[in-house]
């Protein structure tokens, strides 16, 4: 098998082997490097011939698909910036993200019709640059674009997703990198290197599952870059425990990208469930977006064996890596800095913290840059000199390793004691008749907060106050008695996305909206 270097990147593998497996599709469709180069190419052309020059925007609002993934190759080779969204934001959040983004073209799936046709309106683009995949009133047939010409368009320069944060403290915010200029089809040393680094080389028989939606940044990287690599993409629509390891077995799964809500659901499969698929195919699954309960992850280590590993990063760039191995030496830890990476540990004053010493995690990635676009404020506030920080509180060991605590802005300060949430999380949510849990801090007249515990319960436990009484009594003999909640309220479902993160202001903002003043 060919594994030369040269030989990578979507278009170079689709000359040399076009009816190689590039992805299979949620419906077991199999697409290969020449289907999905031909559509990324008629893409591309049409964009350009409806004016979109390099450095302009297209939006794209479709699930998990070789047609997403087409669009995101046009713009990638034609200098566009593709902005993926989120599909359960509603219609003036995705006209905000038209407006904000400069978006020339709408990419729209039919399932979500009525937030692209009320976004669009909202957005007053115009009826030119709207398109659909399958039928959207007032939207044109996404095979419309580039139809009648052949080959690739004139123009070939690199074009660069522009991510948009989460948003769950007001308006998202897009994260826009200067264009490279680069050739599209030779694969930057980042994509090789950063999958290096998790042990991933370029084909070497390996198969990606996409679990989780593609307008997650990381969820996108590991897609794209697996294409680029020769790594078939095999993609989910909605993910399912059971179903992940029928795709396992079937596919032959390498490796993937997932979160700890996943690990939770796939833990509580019956045993026999558990044990009918073979996994031994494994080499890497790998682990982020949210952090992984302790005691979760171990189990999963004795599940599927070293072959599970955790990373924090940033859609800013910079980040930490742990292998399983060393994970069981360093407990907890979120691992050492990629090679190039810079962490550090700074006070309120921007001074650098000793080892062992909490404070606020700063990050640099090599000469990288990055600003929060039309934000200017927001982007100074992230960063001393050169490092920037996403609010995370942790420290560094004697040996480098990186240990979260929490979101500073998470953090409760009760009595004028810092108390981090995430820990009384990490001990509640193991119990059995606990699906998920969010703790934070309510206002409390002499203490200035209390801690609060939200919980969702098991599928037929009754959230009374025995529950609540055997939830406080479990974290009684785990965590110190400045650290138990004073109260627990329960909630049918927690407002998490497709990716595990959890959006706590969600929960505790109506405590303090309601405070009594």
């Amino acid at each position: 098998m060919t594994t030369a270097l040269e030989t990578i990147g979507l278009w170079n593998i689709a000359s040399a082997q076009p009816d190689r497996t590039a992805i299979v599709n949620p419906d077991g469709s199999e697409v290969g490097y020449g289907a999905l180069a031909d559509k990324a190419n008629a893409y591309a052309r049409g964009l350009r011939e409806l004016g979109l020059d390099t450095g302009d925007a297209v939006v794209v609002l479709q699930p998990n698909s070789d047609e997403l993934l087409a669009v995101y190759f046009a713009a990638l080779q034609t200098g566009l910036y593709v902005v993926m969204v989120n599909w359960h934001l509603v219609g003036p959040e995705v006209a905000y993200i038209l407006s904000d983004s400069g978006a020339k073209a709408f990419v729209a799936h039919e399932r979500f019709a009525d937030v692209a046709i009320a976004a669009a309106d909202e957005a007053g683009l115009p009826a030119s640059g709207r398109f659909a995949v399958g039928r959207i009133d007032g939207f044109r047939d996404v095979g419309e674009l580039g139809a009648g010409g052949r080959g690739r368009p004139e123009v070939l320069t690199a074009g660069s997703p522009m991510l948009y944060t989460s948003g769950t403290t007001g308006r998202p915010k897009g994260v826009r990198r200067p264009l490279s200029g680069a050739d599209p089809d030779s694969v930057p040393g980042a994509s090789t290197w950063f999958f290096g680094i998790f042990g991933l080389k370029p084909f070497d028989d390996h198969v990606h599952l996409c679990g989780s939606p593609l307008y997650h940044t990381a969820v996108l990287n590991f897609a794209s870059i697996s294409i680029q690599l020769g790594h078939t993409a095999v993609l989910m629509d909605r993910w399912d425990p059971e179903e992940m390891l029928r795709l396992i077995e079937r596919h032959r799964v390498t490796h993937s990208h997932m979160v700890p809500t996943q690990f939770r659901r796939l833990l509580a499969l019956p045993d026999e469930v558990r044990a009918k698929y073979d996994l031994s195919s494994l080499r890497n699954m790998i682990h982020g977006a949210a952090p992984c309960p302790p005691e979760v992850k171990r189990r999963m280590l004795e599940w599927w064996g070293p072959v599970v590993t955790d990373y924090y990063a940033a859609t800013e760039g910079g980040g930490t890596m742990i292998t399983g191995e060393e994970w069981l030496r360093k407990p907890g830890s979120v691992g050492l800095p990629w090679p190039g990476s810079v962490v550090k540990i700074l006070d309120d004053d921007g001074n650098e913290l000793p080892a062992g010493e909490p404070g606020a995690v700063y990050m640099q990635m090599g000469s990288s840059t990055f600003e929060y676009h039309k934000d200017a404020e927001k982007t100074r506030k992230a960063r001393v000199g050169n490092l920037f920080t996403l609010g995370d509180v942790g420290y560094l060991d004697e040996d480098g390793y990186l240990f979260l605590h929490d979101r500073k802005n998470d953090m409760i300060i009760s009595g004028g004691v810092n108390i981090y949430p995430a820990e009384i999380e990490n001990e509640m949510v193991m119990h059995p008749k606990v699906v998920d849990v969010a703790v934070f801090g309510v206002p409390h007249e002499d203490w200035g907060e209390e801690i609060k515990a939200v919980v969702q319960p098991a599928p037929g436990v009754t959230p009374d106050q025995s529950l609540t009484d055997e939830l406080l009594e479990w974290v009684r003999g785990r965590l110190a008695k400045f650290k138990l909640p004073r109260s627990i309220d329960y909630a049918e479902e927690l407002p998490r996305d497709p990716n595990g993160k959890l959006y706590k202001r969600k929960l505790r903002d109506p405590y303090w909206t309601d405070r009594k003043i």
